[in-house]
């Protein structure tokens, strides 16, 4: 079967780099599946797992947003944060997740509300990272 390398860098590391058979993302228009010589594309990206697929197996990274670049044999993602699935704290996510839904049941401003809501997105792209295996 076919490969290409995946990498997944942050301001501050190489977070994954692999060579990987399918990458599934969430873009902004949608769900993206990018497969072997996959046509040149551009395309920022949501708060949300990204899963790679190698052979029968998948690996989950949690990015947060950024964007992607698919080349004929490579694709790499620039995020503003990444975690691997396996490298995530499950009950800090899980509180993390529940601070957040208190923040927005609450009448805010506009800019906390905001906050939460990113903080809610975060939160849930780490626990679908760990639970999707």
């Amino acid at each position: 079967m076919s490969t290409f390398r995946l990498e997944i860098v942050t301001p501050e590391r190489k977070v994954y780099e692999k060579d990987v058979n399918m990458v599934v993302v969430k873009g902004v228009a949608g769900e993206l599946g990018i497969l072997p010589n996959h046509i040149p594309l551009v395309t920022p990206l949501k708060i949300a797992p990204v899963k790679a697929k190698i052979g029968n197996s998948n690996e989950f990274i949690a990015v947060h947003g950024g964007f992607m670049e698919v080349r004929k044999d490579k694709v790499v993602i620039l995020a503003e944060a990444a975690e691997m699935g396996a490298d995530i704290d499950v009950s800090r996510a899980h509180m993390a997740k529940e601070r957040a839904e208190r923040r927005l049941a609450q009448k805010q401003s506009d800019i906390n509300a905001q906050r939460a809501e990113l903080a809610l997105q975060r939160a849930i792209s780490r626990l679908e990272s760990v639970e999707e295996k």
